[in-house]
């Protein structure tokens, strides 16, 4: 049953306490940043009470947290936010997701939206031949066997090696496009097997590749750090790791469902299934999601190169797409932050949640460091998406996080009826946003009313000094699965 919005304490215009007296169990206290309009959106699922239910997770530090764009998601909601301390703080594939490092990559060009305007139909149909999408979709990059464990061991950097980018592009990764502790021996053989075709492509769902211009800058400083300006054309990339990932999830939910009553953990829902990270169990958990994030950034490096090759085919080779910055958000990562008086290393669990690092920090690449990391949060196609930079407040509060996107306001069944896919084609050519996709239902169930207003969930970030608006991004050409 869904949580009351009486049930919460309002701490302030973008933060809502669920105490941890709501619910007994619980360890500490759920915190929701939202305004009273998002709120009333998200109270209307169950993404609250799962929230409320990550409190209950064993060795969790800090409050259990929902970003602005949650949804109900399976086990933690999306968007949701969670650290547990190690070595014996649980680890939670339902805290990481099905789409392991799921993310968004934002290429910058060297044209301007007039440069871009009267060939984008011819750009737009040449991105959906080099970029395929789609639920079976498979890339043009070859890879047998052994050279898929090096993926998973190795990342974006193996992608690159093989001429399909550029040396620079694995400095602008989280993790330069590599997790450490990464295991190839410890994904199974059918999610290798379901990946090993994929490289290069972008999937279904809520993945896309959009050709976008830069339609404001908020602080011309820190954009031009970034290689940004307004008028701009841009790409972003928002894709994952595809059926390899998916699969990992899938097994290892299995193993620790199995596992749970041997560490005497109960939970009041079965899709938490955790283990204690410095189990066998945990160990192996943590080796094959870091080989199935490795993947993910390997498959938006290969798309980067075809995306090249389209811009090179429609405005010569004189055109440029250079890597602002990839970000992951379905990831689990071994971090230090400052809990209460405490320093300590945590495992912080992103579900749909993007890193918001602040200016000084090392794990940022060098060119941005005094600036602070690029924070990347895309909207539905036919709205906007926005570059951010990360803060120290995000750092004190979420352990350096933020939302992921718009969020889903409505179910993918509900956006389709009684809906026409040419008529929401229509729609956004009429506001000159050219859209290819591969099925009917990869237009429908990505419309735009079927997400959270972008516009308010990024204000609710800035506004709660979790991130500050760099830029805002508008879509021109629209590729989904």
């Amino acid at each position: 049953m869904a949580i009351e919005k009486s049930q919460l304490r309002k701490l302030d215009d973008y933060r809502w306490l669920v105490p941890c007296a709501t619910k007994p169990g619980m360890r500490t206290d759920a915190l929701i940043y939202a305004d009273s309009r998002l709120l009333e959106q998200i109270v209307q699922d169950l993404s609250v009470e799962q929230a409320m239910n990550v409190a209950f997770l064993p060795g969790i530090v800090g409050r259990s947290l929902a970003m602005p764009d949650i949804h109900q998601g399976y086990g933690f909601p999306i968007g949701g936010v969670a650290a547990t301390q190690l070595p014996k703080g649980v680890v939670s594939p339902g805290g990481v997701g099905f789409d392991i490092n799921c993310g968004v990559r934002l290429l910058g060009s060297n044209l301007s939206k007039d440069d871009v305007r009267p060939k984008l139909r011819e750009l737009v149909n040449q991105l959906f031949r080099d970029v395929p999408s789609g639920t079976g979709s498979e890339g043009f990059v070859q890879c047998g066997w052994q050279d898929l464990n090096d993926v998973l061991e190795r990342g974006a950097a193996w992608v690159v090696e093989r001429g399909y980018g550029e040396a620079a592009d694995v400095e602008f990764c989280e993790e330069s496009g590599r997790m450490p502790g990464a295991d190839a021996t410890k994904v199974s053989d059918r999610a290798k097997q379901r990946g090993r075709t994929q490289i290069g492509t972008l999937g279904s769902g809520n993945h896309f590749l959009e050709v976008q211009y830069v339609e404001k800058v908020f602080e011309p400083e820190i954009a031009a750090r970034f290689g940004l300006a307004e008028e701009q054309v841009v790409v972003m990339i928002h894709c994952g790791s595809r059926g390899l990932g998916h699969q990992v999830c899938t097994d290892y939910l299995k193993v620790m469902n199995e596992a749970m009553r041997r560490y005497g953990i109960s939970l009041p829902d079965r899709q938490l299934a955790c283990v204690p990270a410095d189990t066998p169990e945990g160990e192996d958990y943590l080796a094959a999601m870091a080989a199935a994030a490795n993947f993910a950034w390997a498959n938006r490096q290969a798309i980067t190169h075809f995306a090249r090759r389209s811009f090179e085919k429609v405005f010569g080779s004189d055109s440029r797409l250079g890597v602002v910055y990839d970000v992951a958000h379905n990831i689990a990562k071994r971090e230090r932050h400052r809990v209460g008086e405490r320093e300590m290393e945590v495992l912080v669990h992103r579900k749909g949640a993007t890193r918001s690092f602040p200016a000084g920090s090392r794990f940022i690449p060098p060119a941005y460091r005094d600036a602070g990391q690029p924070v990347l949060i895309p909207g539905s196609m036919g709205t906007a998406s926005y570059v951010l930079v990360g803060t120290e407040r995000a750092m004190e509060e979420t352990f350096g996080t933020v939302c992921h996107g718009a969020g889903r306001a409505m179910s993918r069944t509900a956006a389709k009826k009684g809906r026409d896919a040419r008529v929401e084609t229509k729609k956004l050519e009429d506001q000159g946003i050219i859209l290819r996709a591969e099925t009917r239902d990869g237009i429908l169930e990505e419309i735009p009313e079927a997400y959270k207003d972008i516009d308010a969930v990024v204000d609710v970030v800035h506004n709660a000094g979790l991130a500050r608006r760099v830029a805002r991004l508008r879509p021109m050409g629209v590729i989904k699965g």
